[in-house]
């Protein structure tokens, strides 16, 4: 990792309720959810909050969902934090890339399988992905060249479309996104 890389966040705590069956309310969990960063991305930092593989069901006992990817399939979601490093961070020039894709591979399940190889950061899902923007700005790249500037207390609903994010600030940019897997027709 780059020296000039920014520091990891502090985790975030996560509080988790539930409902008995006799509709009773229940404090499930109150624990903390740290960043999982990986060397291909220096500076990025992701937070799995949350996700099923499986439409909700109520009432919820608030057990933690069985999911595998860091995407859903349709019918699932995914509650996740994202923080985008500032312009100019960069991978270390001696990154085994063999590695560094394995590893992201096993941190961020599916991830690398939907990024277009010769556009980094570029990808497309089947989700409907509703992305708030709780710090910094960046920029939405459309698939067909348009750049969208999006800053802090702004909100993003995509709805399927060829993307990326990137952040030519100097600053780190934390995105806040619920991905509701969707059916792709065509």
């Amino acid at each position: 990792m780059t020296s000039d890389a920014p520091k990891p966040s502090s985790p975030i705590r996560r509080i988790v309720t539930g409902e008995r069956p006799d509709g009773a309310s229940i404090l499930v969990s109150d624990e903390v959810v740290d960043a999982i960063q990986v060397p291909l991305v220096p500076g990025a930092q992701f937070f799995g909050l949350w996700g099923s593989d499986t439409p909700p069901t109520l009432p919820n006992a608030g057990g933690e969902p069985d999911f595998s990817k860091w995407f859903p399939p349709a019918g699932g979601f995914r509650f996740q934090m994202i923080v985008l490093p500032p312009a100019g961070t960069k991978p270390d020039p001696d990154l085994d890339m063999k590695q560094a894709l394995r590893e992201t591979e096993a941190k961020l399940p599916g991830m690398i399988g939907k990024m277009d190889p010769k556009d980094p950061g570029m990808h497309r899902t089947d989700s409907i992905d509703l992305i708030f923007v709780t710090q910094g700005a960046c920029e939405l790249e459309l698939g067909d060249g348009t750049k969208v500037p999006v800053g802090t207390g702004e909100a993003v609903v995509q709805n399927g479309p060829r993307h990326a994010w990137r952040n030519p600030h100097a600053g780190p940019c934390s995105l806040l996104t619920v991905t509701l897997g969707a059916k792709r027709n065509g």
